[in-house]
């Protein structure tokens, strides 16, 4: 994992998400389609350094915050803007969709 993605717990999580904009990926690792979707991730916070955060929170260790944020199904990354989630996105999709999601966010 790149420095680029901060791993988040219940004790960091408010602090990380409280200004700008943060990507936070609600993942487990028992979870394939979380485990392909790490990459992208990746990619996408190279892509949009300084200007979008990223992290992951692992909903197995952090069942009280992937319940706050109704996390049914996973991967789920959930796009918060000053602290308020703005977007959520569910499921492994093409890094496309994410990127013009994330566009959209930031416009």
């Amino acid at each position: 994992m790149s420095d680029l993605i901060q791993h988040l717990t219940d004790k960091t999580f408010a602090a990380a998400v409280a200004q700008g904009f943060t990507v936070v990926d609600f993942w487990a690792p028992w979870c394939a389609p979380c485990r392909e979707l790490a990459p992208v991730t990746e990619l996408l916070a190279a892509e949009f350094q300084g200007k979008v955060a990223f992290a992951k929170l692992n909903v197995d260790d952090f069942t009280a915050l992937s319940e706050q944020y109704e996390v049914l199904s996973m991967p789920t990354l959930v796009v918060f803007k000053d602290g308020a989630p703005v977007d959520r996105i569910v499921g492994a999709i093409p890094m496309e969709q994410i990127r013009a999601r994330l566009q959209k966010a930031l416009s």
